[in-house]
């Protein structure tokens, strides 16, 4: 747990360093693209905004726990980050869903976005989830997908609400899921003369 209280406490500096540097630099909070897509106003843009975070959000989660049933290298990645959950309290989930997707989303997307365009920030994204082991790439992979979605949802809308929205669903749920999901086989006992006691 102390190694994900320092992350959540990184994650809010993160965030702090982020606006500091968007007040700097843009004269304001990088939680509004300065040329989205779509000219909406800010009260309309934060609403469709925060609507598309909850569906993707969700569709994220869903796809998850899919992918965990169906593929190999799915079980794989979710067997080799279960250890990092499995300490955190329910609190503690939900500090760290939160503060995380503040402080990156107001770094990658509030920040970056505007700054370097979509497709670089997703792949800074990617290579900043680095994990050990096997997973290493796919996690990465992973990272990228959903830095390009969150990147594009913040450049359509041009609000940082829907990437929040849906940063923080995904991490909180996913991190509830890795906590009490084991997704290897149960373990079978031994059969015939084997298995019985006398």
């Amino acid at each position: 747990m102390i190694r994900w209280g320092r992350l959540a406490i990184a994650s809010a500096l993160l965030g702090v360093a982020a606006a500091a540097v968007g007040m700097l630099w843009r004269g304001g909070l990088p939680l509004w693209h300065p040329r989205p897509w779509l000219p909406l106003g800010r009260g309309v843009r934060d609403a469709y905004s925060g609507v598309l975070g909850l569906a993707v959000g969700a569709l994220v989660v869903l796809a998850t726990r899919g992918m965990v049933a169906r593929f190999d290298w799915a079980r794989r990645l979710h067997s080799e980050l279960r250890p990092l959950a499995r300490g955190l309290t329910s609190v503690g989930i939900i500090l760290l869903a939160l503060l995380s997707s503040l402080g990156e989303e107001m770094l990658f997307r509030g920040l970056l976005v505007p700054w370097i365009g979509v497709v670089p920030q997703a792949l800074i994204f990617g290579l900043a989830h680095q994990i050990p082991g096997r997973s290493r790439w796919v996690w990465a992979s992973w990272a990228t997908a959903m830095g390009l979605a969150l990147g594009a949802m913040f450049q359509l809308t041009g609000s940082l609400v829907g990437p929040l929205v849906a940063h923080a669903l995904v991490n909180g749920l996913n991190l509830f899921y890795l906590r009490r999901h084991d997704p290897s086989p149960p373990r079978r006992g031994l059969g015939g003369l084997l298995g019985q006691r006398g």
